[in-house]
């Protein structure tokens, strides 16, 4: 081979590796890690290490603490949260559930639209929950967020498994959080 032609190859090799660098560089890290949370009967995988945080809601008139995990990665928030319910009665589950799917609609000024689906259980089978996707203007500054969110009620617990971010994430990032939520 030529060395003109060898300086070719490098150069082109060497801007190929610059450029995935710098793609590297601006793209998120999704250092997924999994989390049992055993007080509240969950598992997920987190894109990043999670904190912890807790806020009084009230549902149906009823003052409630709301326990929340949340991780940052990118430009996103991953976060589940968990409301303990007073009793497991059906009433109770379905006003906590509309509670939270109408407050996370909005956030963003959307309408709550949700559709059924089948949230996973660690110990095999399913149960029933609603996912929603919404988006739309939120917080002082009117920036676009986007909502993805699985809600569902097991027992005493209520839950609200929701990714908030500032643009489209990828399928396959959402696909991780969200099939990895299991139940106990």
């Amino acid at each position: 081979m030529r060395p003109g032609r060898v300086r070719t190859r490098i150069g082109a090799a060497a801007a190929a590796l610059t450029v995935g660098v710098a793609i590297s560089a601006c793209s998120p890290t999704f250092d997924w890690r999994t989390v049992m949370n055993n007080d509240k009967g969950y598992t997920v995988d987190f894109p990043a290490k999670p904190g912890n945080d807790q806020r009084a809601v009230q549902i149906g008139g009823t003052p409630m603490q709301m326990a929340m995990q949340t991780a940052e990665a990118g430009n996103a928030v991953f976060a589940v949260g968990t409301v303990m319910l007073p009793d497991d009665s059906d009433a109770t589950q379905r006003a906590a559930l509309a509670f939270l799917r109408a407050g996370l609609a909005r956030n963003v000024g959307a309408t709550p639209d949700a559709h059924a689906v089948q949230v996973p259980l660690a110990a095999g089978g399913k149960t029933l929950g609603l996912e929603m996707t919404v988006s739309g203007a939120a917080g002082a500054k009117h920036e676009t967020r986007i909502v993805y969110a699985r809600l569902v009620a097991r027992g005493r617990h209520v839950y609200q498994a929701a990714i908030i971010a500032d643009q489209p994430l990828p399928q396959d990032q959402v696909d991780q959080f969200f099939s990895s939520f299991q139940l106990y």
